[in-house]
């Protein structure tokens, strides 16, 4: 069984009208992730450094539910070549993949959230489609609202359809500066209205190879600040493997509480978490590849191995790891 330990000061979960903030799970050391239910107005407030309890809160609203997938809707933004878009795909195409420690084991986790009707989070993810933004029509620096506007101008265009069961991944590159990315964040979920009554979620996650690879893609990557210690080896490059362990922390987030009105514990609560006997500083005992001595935890479709961050288990009441 893993050991969950929280390091630091991991934050507390405050929940107002639009936001919920979230520690994230991947850090030696705990930062904050909002996981933002937010509207037209979009407010984000400070996180709290006070310590986070263990309880499961569920307030009633909507989880990503039903038979079928939680459709995907990828938006490169900036300068991604085919080699580095292909492990991120991998990933996304692994929830149905059977073989034993695989990703779909690790959502099976996730799955055991359901909402008051006792219906289960959505048991795989589809990519329905892509779209590059080569052009960086945003610019190379760009606000967290401007995000939530793309995607929507995007829909309103019909550049994108109009999903309320799907998430619109916006996938920045090494050179694009968000808001608060390698400051306090590893990426964000949110929400914002396209029309009357009608609202879907976005989410973002961005390359941190140059800007900070030693806060979002540890252990690939050693801290400036943090436990000292030795970077593992990274199956598929430093930047992608913290690009999915981050893509994959919010997909548990965005499914088990999308507007902030679901269940409070999936997404937090396990930072730096990932195998047994794990230890600030020490992500644990992973599997490493014979050949190329990368570190991993999960098994992907067309031979990958990638590395997923531990579950709060809702029904145990504990870090669930990838077994």
């Amino acid at each position: 069984m893993a050991l969950c330990i929280l390091k630091v000061q991991p934050t507390k979960l405050r929940i107002t009208k639009m936001t919920l903030t979230v520690s994230l799970l991947i850090l030696p050391f705990t930062i904050s992730i909002a996981l933002a239910s937010q509207g037209l107005n979009q407010s984000l407030p400070k996180p709290s450094l006070s310590a986070i309890s263990t309880t499961l809160n569920y307030h009633g609203g909507p989880l990503l539910t039903g038979p079928g997938p939680i459709n995907l809707y990828l938006i490169w933004y900036g300068s991604f070549l085919q080699p580095e878009r292909t492990p991120v795909t991998d990933f996304l195409a692994s929830f149905l993949f059977s073989q034993e420690a695989s990703v779909a084991t690790w959502w099976k986790t996730v799955r055991l959230y359901t909402d008051r009707n006792k219906n289960p989070v959505s048991g795989n993810v589809k990519v329905v489609r892509q779209l590059g933004d080569i052009g960086y029509s945003l610019g190379k620096n760009i606000k967290r609202d401007q995000i939530a506007k793309y995607v929507r101008n995007m829909i309103i265009n019909k550049v994108l359809p109009l999903d309320l069961h799907g998430v619109y991944l916006f996938l920045t590159s090494k050179d694009v500066v968000v808001e608060r990315f390698c400051m306090n964040s590893c990426g964000f979920h949110g929400s914002t209205m396209v029309a009357a009554n009608k609202q879907v979620l976005y989410a973002h996650v961005g390359d941190p190879s140059v800007q900070c690879p030693g806060l979002c893609a540890w252990p690939y990557a050693i801290p400036t600040y943090g436990p000292p210690g030795q970077a593992l080896v990274a199956p598929n490059g430093v930047g992608l493997d913290g690009m999915i362990i981050n893509i994959a922390t919010l997909l548990a987030g965005v499914a088990t509480n999308p507007f902030g009105s679901g269940a409070a514990r999936s997404s937090d609560g396990v930072p730096g978490d990932f195998w047994h006997r794990s230890l600030p500083g020490y992500p644990g005992d992973l599997k490493v590849d014979g050949k190329g001595k990368a570190s991993y935890n999960a098994y992907g479709v067309n031979g990958r191995k990638f590395l997923l961050p531990a579950v709060w288990d809702p029904v145990g009441m504990t870090c669930k790891i990838v077994a």
